[in-house]
């Protein structure tokens, strides 16, 4: 079996993931424990990533529209949805 790489450059930064977690989860309503959490369903550990996922990758819905007027003087409404994530 492959040696596990999955260590911290900054050590504090495992403690403020782990803080990030707790609080995602409470946000969808996951009662997260600290340590082992191998009691979860796939939905619930699933909603805490999810939920992470749309904290640091908020997602900018805009909507606008415009007139364009036709050679023979009608005019064609378009309305466009631009979706950014930030």
């Amino acid at each position: 079996m492959a040696k596990s790489n999955n260590k911290s450059v900054v050590p504090e930064a495992r403690e403020a993931l782990d803080r990030f977690k707790m609080e995602a989860a409470s946000e969808v309503g996951v009662n997260l424990k600290q340590g082992y959490n191998g009691d979860l369903t796939s939905k619930e550990a699933g909603s805490v990533g999810g939920q992470m996922v749309k904290d640091i990758f908020p997602v900018r819905t805009f909507h606008f529209s415009r007139n364009y007027r036709w050679l023979d003087g009608h005019k064609k409404e378009f309305s466009y949805e631009v979706s950014l994530a930030v």
